[in-house]
């Protein structure tokens, strides 16, 4: 294997598949099944192939490290003595399965200072940032507007709703955004603007003329226009957020995971509300609605959470070029202003 190169290997999950072909990246996909095995049972042959199609691609390129969120890493990792970094943002505590998995084998685990290693403390390289900034942060992204002119052209707000299919195994009893409650969203949203439409799952013949009708690398220059964002969704949700979009989520995730927590109560960027609490989330809706230059005043929110967090994917070049066992040098992701 070059020093140089890189390998990616992926598995089926929303639309990182579309993503990766769009931007012209290649790949190699592990796991083209993706969500549609269920259960148990079904999850730990599909842990079991992943492994052992990895295991074949870590024996022909002989990595020097191995880096990214699947908990298959770490476990291969300690098999071939190859160092594993393992990547996350959901505290791991509510995620048992893959903690148990990425915890005990990882060499280290990587996630944002307001996470959770959980029993693995230890082993935790903490960074003052979040996933999203590794590639919405304006160093790398500013918004064309004439990518997307639908959402771009002024004079009409805009809003996004997004369903998720809430189908992972970590999801399991999960429940988020019912039809009901996205149909009273909709019809009051059309009384302000117009409303566009991003879902994981089928949607019910009346919600098919709202579907966005945009290529999928380009939503985020879409949700940067965007007026007001709306779902059941945690990566759209921060995605929203760290653009100075306003967001609500409401799904049962709610008051559970640190970097949404962060998001919401130390920058007020976002907002959870938990199922069954609908009224709530409709009165959280009209307040904004009636927030005047709502778009200005969450830019200067934005601002504040740029100025106090680091570029991620400087974080993520340090670790590439850092020795892998020196530990004392990885550690300098937690210094924000060195990686902004």
């Amino acid at each position: 294997m070059k020093p140089e190169q890189v390998v990616v290997c992926i598995k089926s999950k929303d639309v990182l598949e579309v993503l990766l072909k769009e931007a012209g990246i290649p790949y190699i996909n592990i796991d083209d099944k993706g969500k549609k095995m269920k259960g148990m049972v079904s999850l730990a042959l599909a842990v079991a192939s992943r492994t052992l199609t990895l295991s074949g691609l870590v024996q022909k390129f002989k990595p020097k490290r191995l880096m990214g969120s699947t908990a298959e890493l770490s476990v291969l990792g300690k098999l071939f003595g190859i160092p594993s970094f393992i990547f996350f943002e959901d505290d791991l505590q509510f995620v048992p399965s893959y903690a148990r998995i990425a915890g005990p084998a990882a060499t280290y685990l990587i996630c944002p200072d307001c996470c959770s290693a959980w029993k693995w403390e230890k082993k935790r390289i903490a960074y003052s940032s979040y996933h999203e900034l590794a590639y919405l942060h304006p160093n790398h992204f500013q918004a064309d507007p004439k990518r997307v002119p639908e959402f771009s052209t002024p004079g009409t707000l805009k809003f996004i709703l997004r369903f998720s299919d809430l189908g992972a195994y970590h999801d399991e009893g999960i429940a988020g955004m019912t039809d009901a409650i996205a149909l009273r969203i909709i019809q009051r949203l059309e009384k302000e603007g117009k409303v566009f439409i991003t879902s994981e799952r089928p949607l019910p013949p009346q919600f098919e003329p709202y579907r966005i009708s945009i290529p999928a690398s380009d939503i985020h220059h879409a949700m940067a226009y965007t007026d007001l964002f709306l779902g059941d969704s945690q990566t759209m949700t921060a995605e929203a957020a760290v653009l100075g979009t306003p967001a609500i989520r409401y799904n049962d995730w709610v008051g559970k995971l640190g970097y949404l927590e962060n998001l919401e109560h130390r920058y007020s960027l976002t907002y959870g509300i938990p199922t069954g609490a609908e009224e709530k989330l409709f009165s959280k809706l009209e307040e904004l609605l009636s927030v005047k230059d709502l778009k200005i005043e969450w830019q200067k929110r934005r601002e504040k959470m740029l100025s106090e967090k680091a570029d991620f994917s400087k974080c993520i070049s340090w670790i590439l070029e850092c020795d892998p066992k020196d530990k004392e040098s990885i550690l300098q992701i937690a210094n924000t202003k060195r990686f902004q």
